[in-house]
């Protein structure tokens, strides 16, 4: 993997902070989602994704970038137990995406903002359970404290992002959910199973910044 500054020196170039149309538009092109893998299969589980929400995708300036990752708890109402990026639903006083990504990684898991360096938005990301999720990119110092909320976050733990990025551990799985068979990425990392949401969009990063 490159070296820190080389890595957010190519997302600068590739991201932005445009907010896309599809956050809240659904007939405009440009979303990303669980069903990417079977697009058809949307219709056929009669899913659809209508609730804006945005997440950060901290990745840490070390020497080795790493991705700074959280452990849902149990009792969440969604995606209870999983990994996952901090953030949550955009509220009507949250300015922008950013803004709530921010505030909610905040709440969660007390990571100040003057430590976050914004560098752009993925791909919007449509979830199964029916959020319209806008991931934005960001550089954190590697000199963070957290303090966490143990109500929404069990632990929070730092992963490498030259193992995040290298396309041999995207693995592509498949479960059963609404009467269809979804495919979906994972990638395990020693103890940690990261899948589903989280990994697809650490896949549009791959994508969108190493892939093409």
């Amino acid at each position: 993997m490159e070296p820190a500054g080389i890595f957010f020196q190519r997302a600068r170039a590739r991201l932005s902070l445009d907010v896309p149309p599809a956050l809240t538009d659904p007939t405009a092109p440009g979303a990303r989602g669980d069903l990417d893998l079977d697009p058809a299969l949307w219709e056929r589980a009669g899913a659809s994704a209508t609730k804006p929400a945005a997440v950060l995708v901290p990745v840490v300036e070390r020497q080795e970038p790493m991705v700074l990752l959280t452990l849902r708890t149990a009792e969440l109402a969604t995606h209870a137990g999983q990994v996952a990026f901090p953030g949550g639903k955009i509220d009507a006083q949250d300015v922008s995406p950013l803004a709530a990504a921010l505030r909610e990684t905040e709440e969660e898991i007390g990571l100040e903002r003057q430590l976050i360096d914004p560098i752009g938005y993925l791909d919007l990301y449509l979830t199964f359970s029916g959020f319209r999720i806008l991931p934005a990119l960001a550089r954190v110092s590697p000199d963070y404290r957290l303090a966490l909320n143990p109500r929404e976050v069990t632990e929070a733990f730092e992963v490498p992002l030259a193992f995040l990025m290298d396309e041999a551990n995207h693995q592509r799985l498949s479960r059963e959910g609404r009467g269809v068979t979804r495919e979906y990425f994972a990638m395990p990392f020693e103890q940690r199973h990261i899948w589903g949401v989280t990994a697809g969009i650490l896949r549009n990063l791959y994508e969108r910044i190493y892939a093409g």
